[in-house]
């Protein structure tokens, strides 16, 4: 790198190239940053945070070091097993406790809870007169249900949001009781503004063939049984971005830490300004070929990076924000965007014995309107993860979540003690054991601001219309969440295809680049 003048007293300038440049230290820019890498491209990753992995995180409590975000992964497709396996770890994939999840909900007494029903997708459930769908929304509940079974699926044509087609084909209680606590948990947005299509691939289809939405539901279960595990590391899924971390040193890519990334602009005529002998050509490959100066601001001052291509791999509205900047006049119509959600994740390390028996399965979705309880769901760790009771070593995790689409988190203002406080009075009624202060060992947060939901109605277009802008200004990708879909099944794959499709633009005939 080579340093710019700069007046006394003021910031260095710093000043350096790659042939990519990737903004965002998350998995998805993690694994685009080294599959550009595996080629000899220059890459330099730009994270704003001290930490990599965004929402694959880690967090030390009580001696622990556990997962801080992210603690398991979706089999289908088998992008992320074939990942691990390319780092080493695929023998340490574990399978996690299959004793399945509860439903908290409002009782006649207060608070009640019901296992959740196996045989069913984000909820709806294929058999709605079975007892564990009953002993939630009750018999008058299910008959409602069961009237799905009995309507002609032609009245509802083509559904597109998964609220209103479950409300409309199975009533209000189906949707209530188990549809929107499963979509707060995944997606943390309300069901009604889920796009069908996205969150339930072939479900619309599926309903046509078997002539009910429960019917179509059955069918997809069955045909995805294989598809529907998930998996995690043992250890913690924190090691994967440590494997990660590590083959990108391995491959001499550039990674700089507390770089908040505030500008994005061309620099044209990149083939001419930007060559040197440590690597692959970084120009592209023609005379007029473009380029894009990346600002950072940085504790050592501000940091230039000139690159062919760009990775953006930030967060939904930092990297659109990005967009704006770089493609000049791009009207992405900002209002159509969804607002990012709040979710907050609060880890607590207990001595509670009568938590050995897992009251409530591996953890506990709650209704919206469940009485005196703010979070939206629990996991018990250590009841879900064998190797982690193990090392727990009689100790308890459990990790609560909080914040819903459209409504204030409740977290926010509060001080580290009353969120400790409050966390703990609503793991003991979730889990419906008493649990006091002398018990909690320990407790940690995890707060991400800009969570935008890729699953959300009409957000399909949305991306659709931004791809189709970067594909007319090459050399800039985005990918991540917010455009691939939720969970590391859905980013990991994205990113690859991100990552290649810069390969193949960069990569000569002759092989090299």
């Amino acid at each position: 790198m080579s340093e710019a003048p700069a007046p006394t007293g003021e910031p260095a300038a710093e000043r350096t190239t790659a042939d990519v440049v990737v903004v965002g230290g998350g998995v998805a820019g993690l694994v685009a940053a080294l599959e550009c890498a595996k080629v000899g491209l220059r890459v330099t990753v730009l994270e704003r945070r001290d930490e990599l992995g965004g929402c694959v995180g880690r967090i030390e409590l009580d001696g622990l070091t556990l997962d801080s975000g992210a603690e398991s992964f979706a089999t289908r497709g088998g992008a992320v097993a074939e990942l691990l396996g390319s780092l080493g770890l695929d023998t340490e994939i574990e399978d996690p406790n299959p004793a399945g999840a509860w439903l908290a909900m409002p009782g006649r007494h207060g608070l009640t809870a019901a296992p959740l029903p196996k045989t069913g997708m984000l909820g709806i459930p294929s058999n709605p007169l079975g007892d564990d769908v009953r002993r939630i929304i009750g018999w008058s509940g299910a008959i409602r249900a069961y009237g799905d079974r009995l309507r002609p699926i032609l009245r509802i044509g083509r559904a597109r949001s998964l609220g209103q087609l479950v409300r409309s084909r199975m009533g209000q209680a189906v949707l209530d009781r188990l549809v929107t606590p499963i979509a707060a948990g995944v997606y943390s947005t309300d069901p009604n503004d889920l796009d069908l299509d996205v969150v339930a691939p072939g479900l619309n289809e599926a309903m046509t063939r078997m002539g009910s939405l429960s019917g179509g539901v059955g069918q997809l279960v069955e045909a995805r049984k294989a598809g529907a595990a998930v998996g995690g590391i043992s250890g913690g899924m924190h090691r994967l971005v440590d494997a990660l971390e590590g083959e990108l040193a391995r491959f001499g890519v550039t990674v700089v830490r507390g770089a908040e990334v505030t500008g994005l602009v061309r620099e044209p005529r990149l083939a001419e300004s930007v060559s040197d002998d440590t690597g692959p050509s970084s120009a592209g490959t023609g005379d007029d070929a473009a380029g894009w100066i990346v600002t950072a601001t940085t504790e050592a001052g501000e940091l230039f990076v000139s690159a062919p291509d760009v990775v953006l791999a930030a967060s939904g509205h930092a990297a659109l924000a990005l967009v704006d900047a770089a493609l000049d006049g791009w009207a992405r119509g900002s209002e159509t965007w969804p607002d990012a959600a709040s979710v907050e994740l609060v880890t607590l390390v207990l001595d509670a014995p009568a938590l050995d028996a897992a009251p409530r399965g591996t953890g506990v979705l709650v209704a919206a309107d469940a009485p005196g309880v703010q979070a939206k769901a629990l996991t018990h760790s250590t009841a879900k993860w064998p190797w982690l009771a193990e090392h727990a070593g009689g100790r308890h995790v459990v990790r609560l979540s909080y914040g819903r689409a459209g409504s204030p988190n409740p977290l926010d203002g509060r001080t580290d003690a009353e969120v400790a406080a409050l966390a703990l009075a609503d793991a003991a009624l979730l889990l419906g054991v008493p649990l006091d202060e002398g018990m909690l060992r320990a407790s940690g947060r995890t707060l991400w601001r800009d969570a935008l939901s890729q699953a959300t109605l009409g957000q399909r277009d949305r991306v659709r219309a931004l791809e189709a802008a970067l594909a007319a200004e090459p050399g800039i990708e985005a990918t991540g969440s917010w455009v691939a879909g939720t969970g590391l099944a859905s980013v990991v794959p994205h990113a690859l295809d991100a990552a290649r499709r810069i390969r193949h633009r960069r990569v000569q005939p002759d092989g090299g680049a």
